[in-house]
């Protein structure tokens, strides 16, 4: 009995192996709306995203090479409101250590903001991550929103969560 508990006394490290996570969490007030990707390459997956990334082959990730990289996954992304496209900006982006991306627990961030003013009312957020990779994983979800004038009413996503809808009114 003793050994089956002794699995519970350290802590796991859980390193993703032969997929490539797309983690999407958004959040909403009336002044904006917050996009965070953050993308985790398994360990067997990395080599080929390296090789999209790293484009001068050297090994490592300069700023531009980051910076193209994160553009191109903006790119990849479709964001609407009410039924009108609207363009994801990137704001920020970091990428961990190329030691920690090889060993399957790296991520990448990717912080996207829409400045808007949200009218009273009904609203819908239409939000497509049409990644490349078969071998990617996708999760989306909503925050519960801080700013009290915004309700949640409803949530629905694709099976694979590559597709994600939120309702929500404004008071």
């Amino acid at each position: 009995m003793l050994g089956g508990l002794t699995i519970f006394a350290f802590p796991a490290k859980a390193h993703r192996l032969d997929e490539y996570l797309q983690a999407t969490v958004v959040s909403i007030t009336r002044q904006h709306i917050d996009v965070i990707l953050r993308l985790t390459p398994g360990k067997n997956e990395f080599p080929r995203i390296l090789r999209q990334m790293d484009t001068n082959g050297d090994g490592s990730l300069s700023e531009q090479e980051q910076y193209k990289y994160a553009q191109s996954v903006a790119g990849r992304l479709s964001f609407s409101l009410d039924h009108i496209r609207i363009p994801l900006k990137l704001e920020e982006y970091a990428f961990p250590p190329i030691a920690e991306l090889q060993a399957g627990s790296g991520i990448i961030r990717l912080y996207f903001k829409v400045t808007l003013d949200l009218k009273p009312g009904l609203h819908q957020l239409r939000y497509t991550n049409q990644g490349v990779d078969p071998d990617t994983v996708y999760s989306v979800n909503g925050l519960l929103p801080h700013d009290p004038a915004v309700h949640v009413l409803h949530q629905q996503r694709s099976v694979n969560q590559s597709v994600y809808e939120l309702d929500f009114t404004v008071d």
